[in-house]
Protein backbone atom coordinates (compact mmCIF):
# COMPACT_ATOMS: atom_id res chain seq x y z
CA UNK A 1 0.00 0.00 0.00
CA UNK A 2 2.94 1.96 0.59
CA UNK A 3 3.54 2.54 -2.75
CA UNK A 4 0.03 3.63 -3.49
CA UNK A 5 0.22 6.28 -0.99
CA UNK A 6 -3.48 5.05 0.49
CA UNK A 7 -3.58 5.66 4.33
CA UNK A 8 -6.42 5.13 7.13
CA UNK A 9 -7.60 2.64 4.91
CA UNK A 10 -9.73 0.66 7.59
CA UNK A 11 -11.04 4.72 8.22
CA UNK A 12 -12.23 5.06 4.30
CA UNK A 13 -14.24 1.55 4.17
CA UNK A 14 -15.79 2.57 7.52
CA UNK A 15 -17.01 6.04 5.77
CA UNK A 16 -17.91 4.05 2.81
CA UNK A 17 -19.93 1.48 4.31
CA UNK A 18 -21.72 4.69 5.69
CA UNK A 19 -22.08 6.60 2.97
CA UNK A 20 -23.55 3.50 1.13
CA UNK A 21 -26.21 3.02 3.69
CA UNK A 22 -27.61 6.58 3.22
CA UNK A 23 -30.65 6.63 1.36
CA UNK A 24 -30.89 8.40 -1.43
CA UNK A 25 -31.75 7.73 -5.31
CA UNK A 26 -29.47 4.27 -5.40
CA UNK A 27 -30.78 3.08 -3.04
CA UNK A 28 -34.82 4.36 -4.02
CA UNK A 29 -33.78 3.40 -7.51
CA UNK A 30 -32.70 -0.74 -6.84
CA UNK A 31 -35.90 -0.95 -4.63
CA UNK A 32 -38.35 0.46 -7.46
CA UNK A 33 -36.61 -1.88 -10.43
CA UNK A 34 -36.56 -5.10 -8.49
CA UNK A 35 -39.58 -4.60 -6.74
CA UNK A 36 -41.58 -4.11 -10.27
CA UNK A 37 -39.68 -6.70 -12.18
CA UNK A 38 -38.00 -9.20 -9.32
CA UNK A 39 -34.51 -9.32 -7.97
CA UNK A 40 -33.07 -10.01 -11.30
CA UNK A 41 -33.26 -6.91 -12.59
CA UNK A 42 -32.91 -5.09 -9.59
CA UNK A 43 -29.03 -6.52 -9.48
CA UNK A 44 -29.16 -5.43 -12.86
CA UNK A 45 -29.93 -1.66 -12.12
CA UNK A 46 -27.31 -2.11 -9.56
CA UNK A 47 -24.38 -3.19 -11.64
CA UNK A 48 -25.18 -0.31 -13.90
CA UNK A 49 -25.06 1.97 -10.85
CA UNK A 50 -22.25 0.57 -9.67
CA UNK A 51 -20.65 1.07 -13.32
CA UNK A 52 -21.59 4.83 -13.03
CA UNK A 53 -18.96 5.10 -9.98
CA UNK A 54 -16.42 3.40 -11.99
CA UNK A 55 -16.60 5.79 -14.41
CA UNK A 56 -16.32 8.21 -11.90
CA UNK A 57 -13.42 6.98 -10.08
CA UNK A 58 -11.71 7.07 -13.52
CA UNK A 59 -12.40 10.58 -14.16
CA UNK A 60 -11.20 11.60 -11.13
CA UNK A 61 -8.20 9.47 -11.64
CA UNK A 62 -7.61 11.52 -14.71
CA UNK A 63 -8.68 14.65 -13.56
CA UNK A 64 -11.91 15.08 -15.95
CA UNK A 65 -13.81 15.59 -12.71
CA UNK A 66 -11.79 18.88 -11.99
CA UNK A 67 -13.69 20.11 -14.97
CA UNK A 68 -16.82 20.59 -13.20
CA UNK A 69 -15.72 22.26 -10.43
CA UNK A 70 -14.24 24.81 -12.65
CA UNK A 71 -16.69 25.19 -14.94
CA UNK A 72 -20.08 26.59 -14.77
CA UNK A 73 -20.90 25.31 -17.76
CA UNK A 74 -20.00 21.22 -17.72
CA UNK A 75 -21.93 21.38 -14.69
CA UNK A 76 -24.85 22.81 -15.43
CA UNK A 77 -24.93 20.92 -18.64
CA UNK A 78 -24.54 17.89 -16.89
CA UNK A 79 -26.81 18.85 -13.92
CA UNK A 80 -29.24 19.35 -16.58
CA UNK A 81 -29.09 16.21 -18.09
CA UNK A 82 -29.33 14.01 -15.34
CA UNK A 83 -32.58 15.94 -14.19
CA UNK A 84 -34.30 15.86 -17.52
CA UNK A 85 -33.48 11.74 -17.86
CA UNK A 86 -34.84 11.41 -14.29
CA UNK A 87 -38.04 13.33 -15.46
CA UNK A 88 -38.30 11.29 -17.46
CA UNK A 89 -38.24 7.89 -16.08
CA UNK A 90 -40.01 9.29 -13.80
CA UNK A 91 -43.30 10.72 -16.09
CA UNK A 92 -43.17 7.12 -17.84
CA UNK A 93 -43.62 5.56 -14.17
CA UNK A 94 -46.88 8.05 -13.62
CA UNK A 95 -48.08 7.36 -17.19
CA UNK A 96 -48.00 3.74 -17.07
CA UNK A 97 -50.97 1.62 -16.91
CA UNK A 98 -51.46 -1.50 -14.87
CA UNK A 99 -50.67 -4.98 -16.25
CA UNK A 100 -49.46 -8.49 -15.18
CA UNK A 101 -45.77 -8.17 -15.56
CA UNK A 102 -44.56 -11.95 -16.75
CA UNK A 103 -40.82 -12.04 -15.84
CA UNK A 104 -40.62 -14.85 -18.94
CA UNK A 105 -41.95 -11.74 -21.22
CA UNK A 106 -39.97 -8.49 -19.88
CA UNK A 107 -36.56 -9.89 -18.49
CA UNK A 108 -34.48 -9.64 -21.36
CA UNK A 109 -35.64 -5.97 -21.57
CA UNK A 110 -35.93 -5.04 -18.15
CA UNK A 111 -32.88 -6.41 -17.45
CA UNK A 112 -30.89 -4.30 -19.97
CA UNK A 113 -33.16 -1.43 -19.21
CA UNK A 114 -32.03 -1.41 -15.78
CA UNK A 115 -28.73 -1.56 -16.19
CA UNK A 116 -28.17 1.46 -18.71
CA UNK A 117 -31.23 3.81 -16.45
CA UNK A 118 -28.99 2.57 -13.40
CA UNK A 119 -25.82 3.72 -14.98
CA UNK A 120 -26.84 7.11 -16.74
CA UNK A 121 -28.53 8.29 -13.60
CA UNK A 122 -25.40 8.15 -12.06
CA UNK A 123 -23.09 9.46 -14.53
CA UNK A 124 -25.09 12.33 -15.26
CA UNK A 125 -25.48 13.55 -11.71
CA UNK A 126 -22.08 15.94 -11.20
CA UNK A 127 -22.51 15.98 -7.46
CA UNK A 128 -21.68 12.16 -7.63
CA UNK A 129 -18.08 13.21 -9.97
CA UNK A 130 -17.39 15.63 -7.40
CA UNK A 131 -18.03 13.54 -4.25
CA UNK A 132 -15.35 10.92 -5.95
CA UNK A 133 -12.92 13.89 -7.06
CA UNK A 134 -13.30 15.41 -3.43
CA UNK A 135 -13.75 11.93 -1.43
CA UNK A 136 -11.12 9.39 -2.73
CA UNK A 137 -7.58 11.54 -2.40
CA UNK A 138 -8.17 12.37 1.60
CA UNK A 139 -6.59 9.05 2.09
CA UNK A 140 -4.37 8.90 -0.87
CA UNK A 141 -0.62 10.64 -0.36
CA UNK A 142 -0.98 12.20 -3.83
CA UNK A 143 2.81 12.76 -4.10
CA UNK A 144 3.37 8.82 -3.87
CA UNK A 145 5.13 6.93 -6.49
CA UNK A 146 1.87 4.92 -7.96
CA UNK A 147 -0.86 7.63 -6.71
CA UNK A 148 -3.50 7.04 -9.13
CA UNK A 149 -3.12 3.74 -8.55
CA UNK A 150 -4.32 4.27 -5.31
CA UNK A 151 -7.05 5.97 -6.17
CA UNK A 152 -8.90 3.64 -8.59
CA UNK A 153 -7.88 0.95 -5.35
CA UNK A 154 -9.87 3.21 -3.30
CA UNK A 155 -12.77 3.88 -6.03
CA UNK A 156 -13.20 0.11 -6.60
CA UNK A 157 -13.02 -0.54 -2.57
CA UNK A 158 -16.59 1.96 -2.46
CA UNK A 159 -17.93 0.04 -4.92
CA UNK A 160 -17.44 -3.47 -3.39
CA UNK A 161 -19.13 -1.65 -0.24
CA UNK A 162 -21.79 -0.08 -2.70
CA UNK A 163 -22.83 -3.75 -4.59
CA UNK A 164 -22.86 -5.19 -1.62
CA UNK A 165 -25.38 -3.15 0.28
CA UNK A 166 -27.03 -3.09 -3.61
CA UNK A 167 -27.59 -6.49 -3.69
CA UNK A 168 -29.38 -7.05 -0.40
CA UNK A 169 -31.35 -3.96 -1.99
CA UNK A 170 -32.15 -5.75 -4.79
CA UNK A 171 -33.03 -9.05 -2.78
CA UNK A 172 -35.74 -7.26 -1.03
CA UNK A 173 -37.21 -5.84 -3.98
CA UNK A 174 -37.96 -9.20 -5.39
CA UNK A 175 -40.07 -9.67 -2.22
CA UNK A 176 -41.71 -7.14 -3.23
CA UNK A 177 -42.46 -7.85 -6.70
CA UNK A 178 -43.74 -11.49 -5.58
CA UNK A 179 -46.75 -9.46 -3.85
CA UNK A 180 -47.09 -7.17 -7.07
CA UNK A 181 -47.32 -9.76 -9.18
CA UNK A 182 -50.85 -11.21 -7.52
CA UNK A 183 -51.80 -7.39 -7.34
CA UNK A 184 -51.08 -5.28 -10.72
CA UNK A 185 -53.55 -2.30 -9.10
CA UNK A 186 -51.28 -2.15 -6.16
CA UNK A 187 -48.01 -2.07 -8.75
CA UNK A 188 -49.86 0.77 -10.43
CA UNK A 189 -49.84 2.82 -7.36
CA UNK A 190 -46.37 2.18 -6.82
CA UNK A 191 -44.89 3.15 -10.30
CA UNK A 192 -47.36 6.22 -9.28
CA UNK A 193 -45.41 6.81 -6.47
CA UNK A 194 -41.89 6.41 -7.74
CA UNK A 195 -42.81 7.90 -10.61
CA UNK A 196 -43.34 11.08 -8.53
CA UNK A 197 -40.24 10.68 -6.06
CA UNK A 198 -37.92 9.95 -9.34
CA UNK A 199 -39.52 13.38 -10.69
CA UNK A 200 -38.54 15.42 -6.80
CA UNK A 201 -34.87 13.73 -7.48
CA UNK A 202 -35.08 15.65 -10.75
CA UNK A 203 -36.33 18.83 -9.74
CA UNK A 204 -33.42 18.81 -6.77
CA UNK A 205 -30.62 17.90 -9.36
CA UNK A 206 -31.86 20.62 -11.70
CA UNK A 207 -32.02 23.07 -8.53
CA UNK A 208 -28.59 21.73 -7.22
CA UNK A 209 -25.49 24.30 -7.44
CA UNK A 210 -22.13 23.92 -8.10
CA UNK A 211 -20.06 23.94 -4.69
Amino acid sequence: MDSFGIQHYDAFLLASIALNLTPGLDTFYILTRSGREGHAVGMAAALGINAGCIVHTLAAVLGISAILMTSAFAFSLLKYLGAAYLAWIGLRMLLSRATVRRPTETRGKGLAAAFRQGMLTNVLNPKVALFFLAFLPQFVLMHASHAQFGLVLLGLSFIGTGLTWSTVLALTGGRIHRLLTTQPQLGQWMDRLCGMVLLAFGIKLALQRQA
